[in-house]
């Protein structure tokens, strides 16, 4: 098995939307991704691009995908907000996730960020418990808002 981390490149955004579906299953909200291939690609490739990522290839094949954005604190200036992070369920337990994450990792030194943010469904264990390896600091005191325009 042959696995390699590298940057996403717009002929990855169609596997990444197939994944990005994959985690939506995952997380019991499949009828929530509306995203189109089109304004994906142009989200990411086009002339200004909001968000970047990290794939990870088994024998060339995209198994999974790491993506990010830039959030800006008033607080504590730039940092990096991972918006989504899946590893495909046939492939977990490999070291897929921990390479990718730590992908992320040096992406955010390099770029002088002052950390990392996500969030993770409190049923989500699994996933948990990966982060707490990292000494991750779970904030149970914010709750999470969104309106639709």
């Amino acid at each position: 098995m042959e696995i390699s981390i590298r940057r996403a490149v717009k002929e990855d955004c169609e596997r990444i939307v197939e994944l990005v579906k994959e985690l939506a299953l995952y997380e019991r909200a499949p009828k929530e991704v509306t995203v189109t291939l089109n304004h994906f690609e142009e989200s990411g490739f086009g002339a200004n691009p909001v968000w970047w990522a990290f794939v990870a290839e088994v024998d060339g094949v995209i198994q999974g995908f790491a993506l990010w954005y830039v959030r800006f604190s008033t607080w504590k200036g730039q940092r990096m907000f991972l918006e989504d992070f899946y590893v495909s369920e046939d492939m977990r337990g490999q070291g897929l996730g921990k390479l990718l994450f730590e992908q992320l990792i040096t992406e955010a030194k390099a770029q002088s960020f002052n950390g990392i943010q996500w969030q993770v469904l409190e049923w989500n264990e699994p996933a948990i418990n990966f982060y707490k390896k990292y000494n991750a600091v779970f904030d149970g005191e914010w709750f999470n808002c969104a309106i639709a325009i």
